[in-house]
């Protein structure tokens, strides 16, 4: 399956609403209960579709919202505390672990694993799935943490195999994502920003168990390989780090990246020659909306940073962001919305 030209879709994550933090607060306290919370998150799943339709986005998400409570700022509490709570044997408190070369005062709560990864336990997708499109009138795509980011930046002392353990949790993505096609899901995205830490060993053992999380889905089914490097803001204000990220740190793997079995790939705009002589005849996902830029770019900016790749056919190219959207304000993720489809006018010899 291939998209038309010039789709736009998202990554996966919407901005989370400040208020987040104080309802969370307000659950401890015991001033609300935890199901309060969970209306309030649907509403701003709500919130995230009515956006991305309203800025004509064309393949949608429902934000990731339900993934998270206190956290706006940093991706990896959604992308792995959400899903390694869901596994028993990553069941207990979590441990501090430093993830990334830039700073070593950057930390993750992480979890260890103790047994054994199930091969079929419900990880949530179908839900959120069936929750999402019920109130959606565009595709939606449904994000999933790959083998290697889930194994990698756990404590392992059961294991004491990464390759192995990344292959359980490919048969695990696999079941889940067997039942997401059977609920009629038709847009999938693969979620894995640590390759570029990471050995030329490792990551050729992730895209072997990524293969295998992929081996039944369908060819009806786009499935997308976003590969960033760790567009991450911290503090309310960035804390200074406004382009800085945080796995910028090693040699950039599109030749063993484009390995994968999936029908294109999504990346920051300024990575995108190093597809150039590897992509084949797959999609590029091109990021050429920053999220660590705080201001709204115009839809020609967005076009010309497309244009640039030139060797890119027009057929081959997605419009989408660098990374989440969560930790920006939501008219700043909005304008950068409009944006896209600005640029996908423009490109189209539209009038916009």
């Amino acid at each position: 399956m291939r998209y038309p030209k010039y789709t736009t879709t998202v990554v996966g994550a919407y901005s989370v609403p400040r208020w987040y933090e104080s309802f969370d607060r307000l659950v401890v306290l015991g001033q609300l209960s935890p199901q309060d919370f969970a209306d309030a998150q649907l509403r701003a799943s709500q919130a995230a579709v009515v956006d991305q339709e309203m800025a004509g986005i064309d393949v949608i998400t429902g934000g990731e919202m339900h993934r998270r409570t206190h956290n706006r700022h940093s991706p990896p509490n959604a992308m792995l505390n959400h899903f390694w709570q869901k596994i028993p044997s990553f069941a207990g408190a979590t441990r501090a672990r430093q993830i990334t070369p830039h700073d070593p005062n950057v930390f993750h709560p992480a979890a260890t694993c103790r047994g054994p990864i199930p091969e079929a336990l419900d990880l949530g997708l179908v839900e959120e799935f069936t929750t999402v499109s019920a109130y959606a009138r565009k595709p939606v795509k449904i994000t999933m943490t790959g083998p290697h980011l889930l194994a990698a930046v756990a404590y392992d002392e059961y294991y004491n195999d990464l390759p192995r353990m990344m292959l359980d949790f490919g048969k695990l993505l696999r079941w889940n994502f067997t039942k997401l096609v059977d609920a009629g899901c038709r847009h999938l995205q693969i979620d894995e920003p640590y390759f570029t830490v990471a050995s030329d060993d490792e990551v050729a053992a992730a895209v072997e168990a990524i293969n295998l999380a992929l081996e039944d889905v369908p060819d009806h089914v786009h499935v997308l390989l976003h590969y960033c490097q760790g567009n991450y803001a911290v503090g309310p204000d960035y804390d200074g780090q406004i382009g800085h990220r945080y796995f910028d740190v090693g040699r950039y793997k599109a030749d063993l990246v484009c390995r994968i079995d999936c029908d294109g790939y999504m990346i920051e705009h300024d990575m995108a020659h190093h597809y150039e002589n590897v992509l084949a005849d797959k999609q590029l996902g091109v990021g050429a909306v920053d999220v660590q830029f705080p201001n709204v770019e115009t839809g020609e900016q967005v076009a010309e940073r497309i244009r640039r790749h030139r060797w890119l056919a027009p057929e081959q190219t997605i419009i989408t962001s660098s990374c989440g959207l969560n930790h920006l304000p939501r008219h700043i993720a909005l304008g950068k919305l409009k944006a896209m489809t600005e640029a996908k006018a423009i490109l189209s010899g539209k009038v916009f």
